[in-house]
Order: structure tokens, then sequence, then C-alpha cells
């Protein structure tokens, strides 16, 4: 065969004719080691031929990528038989390069040539194709490798077992992979490791937790693994409890891990792990790691510490797109909207292009400063100048920020008329609305679609109550409150929580089951003749129950935020910030209540509800008004 392509091939390259007229008696180094198709590589070969000299001077493994994926595939294996090399390391070669690259279907290809052509299979060969399979979630070509695997013997290769544990639970097919795990003969940490990752990715964290805690041994991805499952899944306080008993274990958390604790540090407010994990990071070189840094702006956002926030930002040398959308949702939510917008500016100033995330912070920033012009700006802008269609949750801003300026009927048009199928929010963030204007007859055409949208949320029939009391249409309140019991609704309890010194501490309303409750309610009632002094009146309207007006007081000073600002006080060094957690809203009262005793204490009091932050300092709040 190949004589007859020296016999067919003209020497029609330049170069070839020069080498051929030469005096060298070793072919040109560029012409044999530069060919760019099959073409090049049979008039390569007819010169070797020709010129008596061996084809071994070829390189083995251009002539397999120039020819894997074409007709000439068996001009290859010829080549590779006449120098005497075992073609399948070779062919594995390129296999393996296509598949660890961006040519994912070309290695499936591969695979079927060499099938096609009858290459001895390995399993190296069918290890590179598996990683082509995960990269392509394609199951069926890869249970076709499974069976390859059995049919040539292959059934206790540890690492071809793992690739096809891999495949399976990566392709979303749990009951193979958890079929395959169980049979395999040996399994060693990986298989462990891929189970866990897998089963936490689908949200099964139980099973996932039940395998860690099996595992004969674990290494460092096994924890990271277990940690960022639990934070995926919600489970934020089991994800810091794994990360201390991995540390107990002489464990050094990787960049992976950091950024998942991070994560759960803001889920929880844990500011003072996070600050930690913050130190080691740094002393541990990962100062220049955008995830972790943009993670870190996040965490200290939500831990209420704005100011670290911004110091991680402003020492960043690189920054993505989602740290400048952090910095500005973090400006947005603690009332710092002006700067928001400044932020938003000096970006668009530097070339760097805003995303959906970028404009849902600008937005929520208009929302809490009332700029109702400014943000009618701002979500035009988003489809003309950047070509991003608002999503639902673009439009539930907008039905916000107009809802609260008491552009009702407007706030109305765009729900009624959006491209998009309105969600509970954006209802939810209408019926806010009207609470605030005190429109009942609105309101309730909000609740007649969360009915429909939401039936199970508490927090929408408790504001619907809330607006007929308000409205003194107690009846109507009652049979709403009724209408929760016939649907099973029940009201979510209210709780705050602080850290003090690593510990967190829960309140609820009138929480009397404490070591310390006596002093908190006797160092309450000493604030308060210091608040009245300077012209607190509380605020009853907020205890929509029909009792007499002193019940009502006693009502508003045992709520959950203003026991845990007491405990607070009581327990944190002078001068310190206080930084509370509350799951719900912040009333009206506490929220009139905590500036004054800013003002009183001398200290920074930080509150982060359900909504947004407070920050409350020298009698004054972060946050425009209350709402």
């Amino acid at each position: 065969m190949l004589h007859s392509v020296c016999l067919a091939s003209p020497l029609h390259s330049p170069k070839l004719k020069a080498s051929i007229n030469g005096t060298s008696e070793v072919p040109n180094t560029t012409l044999l080691h530069h060919f760019t198709s099959p073409y090049e590589l049979k008039q390569a070969v007819a010169f070797l031929i020709k010129t008596n000299k061996p084809l071994s001077l070829l390189p083995l493994s251009r002539v397999a990528s120039i020819c894997a994926l074409t007709p000439d595939f068996p001009f290859a294996q010829q080549i590779f038989s006449s120098v005497d090399q075992q073609e399948v390391s070779i062919w594995n070669s390129c296999l393996r390069n296509l598949a660890e690259g961006s040519s994912l279907i070309d290695a499936i290809f591969l695979f079927h040539q060499m099938r096609s052509y009858n290459v001895s299979l390995d399993c190296f060969t069918c290890s590179f194709v598996l990683k082509a399979c995960v990269g392509l979630r394609d199951l069926l070509r890869g249970r076709i490798v499974h069976g390859y695997v059995e049919k040539l013997g292959f059934p206790s290769n540890l690492v071809l077992l793992n690739a096809l544990l891999h495949l399976y639970a990566t392709c979303g097919a749990m009951a193979d992979a958890n079929l395959l795990f169980d049979k395999m003969p040996q399994r060693d940490v990986v298989s462990w490791n891929i189970m866990i990752t897998q089963l936490a990715k689908k949200g099964d964290v139980g099973g996932a937790f039940d395998l860690f805690e099996k595992m004969p041994e674990r290494n460092l991805r096994s924890w990271t693994a277990m940690i960022t499952g639990f934070v995926h899944c919600g489970k934020a306080k089991e994800a810091i409890r794994l990360f201390v008993e991995m540390e107990e274990t002489g464990l050094r958390a990787n960049e992976v891990t950091v950024v998942a604790v991070l994560a759960a540090c803001a889920d929880l407010g844990a500011l003072d792990l996070g600050r930690r994990i913050h130190e080691y990071s740094n002393k541990s070189g990962f100062r220049r790691n955008v995830h972790i840094c943009n993670t870190l702006i996040d965490m200290y956002i939500k831990c209420g510490w704005l100011e670290a926030a911004k110091a991680v930002f402003n020492e960043m040398k690189e920054r993505t797109i989602v740290s400048w959308s952090a910095m500005i949702q973090g400006l947005a939510i603690h009332g710092h909207g002006d700067e928001a917008l400044e932020l938003f500016n000096e970006m668009i100033k530097m070339g760097m292009k805003p995303n959906e995330v970028t404009f849902l912070g600008i937005l929520h920033a208009c929302s809490h400063m009332g700029l109702i012009n400014k943000g009618r700006e701002f979500f035009t802008s988003m489809s003309r100048d950047y070509n991003i269609s608002p999503q639902i949750e673009h439009y539930g801003c907008m039905v916000d920020l107009l809802s609260r300026a008491g552009l009702l009927q407007d706030a109305y048009e765009l729900i009624t008329s959006m491209p998009i199928k309105p969600n509970a929010v954006v209802w939810g963030s209408f019926l806010g609305g009207c609470r605030i204007q005190k429109d009942v007859k609105m309101a309730e055409e909000a609740i007649r679609q969360l009915g429909v949208l939401d039936p199970l949320n508490d927090g929408y029939y408790i504001i619907m109550s809330n607006i007929y009391a308000e409205a003194k249409r107690w009846d109507n309140a009652a049979r709403v409150r009724k209408l929760m019991k016939d649907r099973g609704v029940k009201k979510t309890p209210g709780w705050s929580s602080i850290t003090i010194a690593g510990t967190t501490h829960e309140f609820v309303a009138g929480d009397d089951n404490r070591p310390q409750a006596e002093q908190i309610f006797k160092r309450w009632d000493e604030l308060l003749e210091q608040m009245k002094s300077k012209g607190y009146v509380p605020n009853t309207s907020v205890v929509l129950l029909d009792i007499e007006e002193n019940e009502k007081e006693k009502y508003v000073y045992r709520h959950s935020e203003k026991l845990a600002l007491v405990f607070g006080l009581m327990n944190i060094k002078p001068g310190e910030t206080i930084r509370i957690m509350k799951n719900l809203r912040v009333c009206e009262d506490c929220h009139a209540a905590f500036k004054v005793i800013s003002e009183i204490v001398k200290r920074e009091i930080v509150v982060r509800d359900r909504n947004r932050f407070h920050c409350f300092k020298d009698g004054f709040c972060s946050c425009k008004d209350y709402w």
C-alpha cells in the first residue's frame, strides 16, 4: 500500500522538490514534521520511500492526529505497522488530547473509527472516551463503552469503574450509579467522593451524608464535597459544623472549601467565623482568587459589615462583573443607593458591561430611594442599550418601586401587561405596596391572585389581615385568619438572633425562658425611660389585635429584636457594633426605637431583616424611611 502511494503521489510540493534536488541526505526536518493534511502526509511518505529513508522519521503522533478523523485512518495504520509501533497507544494519545480539550465529539468519532478498523482497545481507550462522554453528558455511548469494559475483561479496573460511576451519576442515572457502586469489588476514596458529590448536587444531601459517615477514609475533597452539598441545600449550620469537625482532623481548607464555608457564613450571618476564614485565606495565598474575593464581598454584605465588603472590593486587582454586581447590590440593600448608582457609573466608564444581576441591584437601589424616573430609565436601558431582556425579578423590582411610591395603578398596569406571567413575588410586592398606601380594594385583587399562585405562604395572608385590621375591618381580618386555618397555613414564628463570641443566641417575642431574662427586661425598662425623654412614643398600631392600649404597649416592648438588642448591649463591649438577624420584617415600632437607642448608647446597630439591612447610628437609619 505504501509503495502504491509512492508511485501514485506526484511530488508537487516545492519543499519536497527542493529536498530531493538538494545535497542533504536526511529529509528536510520542517518538511517531515509539518504536514497538515493526509495528502501532504502521503507526499512525505513518498519522499521517504523514494530516498530510501525509514518511515520512523515521521512524527507518529502527528500522523495519528492528521488521519484520525478522516477516511485515511487505515493509511495511518499501515504506517504504524511498518515501523513496528503498537498503534493503540498512538491512537490513545490522540484520543486523550481530544477528550481533554474542546473536541469531545471528535473523541467519540475517533473511538468509532478505532472500533470500525479493528484497533485492539485497552483500558486507556475506554477511560479517555468515558471522559468525553461525561463532558457531553452522552449516556447512550457511555453505556456502549461500559459494554466494552465487560467484554474486554476490565470489570475490576478501579479507574474504569470510577469513570463509569462518574458518568452515570453526572448524567442523572443515579439508580445505575447506585447499582454499580454497590457491585464494585473494591472502592477507593474517589468512588465515595463521586457518589457524595453527585447525590448532594441532586439535592439528596441526606443520602450523601449517610455515605460520608460510612467512608472508611476521607480526604479534603470528601469534606469539601459534603460541606458544599450542605450549603447548596440551604443547610448552612450543618456546613459550618462539618467544617469545624474537619479542622479538628488537622486538614487545611483549600480554595474550594473556603468559598463553601464563606457562603455558609453569609447565609447564617456568622461574621466571626467569616473573618477568621478571611484571615486564613490571606495567609494561605488565596488573596488574588477572584471567586474567594467575590464570596467575601457577599459574606460581609450579608453579615452587615459594609465597610469590610468595600475594603475587599477596593483591594481587588482584578474584578469581574460578579464583583461589581455584588457590591452594587450590597450598597442598595444597605440603604446606600447613591453610592450604588455612582459605582454603576464607574463600572460603565471602565468598559464593564452590566448583566441581569447588575440591573437587579440598580433597580433595588432606585426602589429603596424612591427614584421613580431613574428606575424607569434603567429598566428601559436594559433592553435598549444592552440587549438584556428583563426577567421576572426585574419586573418585581419595578412593581415594588411603583407601589412604594403610591403609583398602584401604574404598578397594576405593568403587571397585567408583562410578557412573562407574573409570579407570587410580583403580586406580593404589589400587595406590600397596597398596605403602605392602605388601598384595600387593590390588595383584595392581589390576594386573589396570590391565593392561586402561592396558597400556603403565610406572609401574604398576614399582610392582608393587617390591611383589614388597619382599616378597622375586624370581621374581614378574622375571615382571613380563618381561611389560613382552613387551608392549613401556619404563621411563621418570628425570631431574632445575635452572635457573641462565636455563639449564636436566638430570641422569640416575650422570651422569658433564658438565664438573663430578668436582667434583659430590667435593662429594657431603664432604656425605655431614656427613650421617652427623647420623644419616643410606642407605635401600638403595629399590634393588629383588638385589645387595650396598655396591653399593646407591653406586646411591642417584648418583640424579639428588642430582646436581642438589649442582650447585645449587656454582653458586647461598649462601642462595638451590634448585629442582629431577623427572619421577618422589622416592625415600625422597633425601627423607630432602634434609631433612638443608637443615639442613647452611642453605637452602631445593624439589623438584617427579610427585606434589607437597617444600619442605625446617631439616631438615624441608613434607609430612606422604614419602608
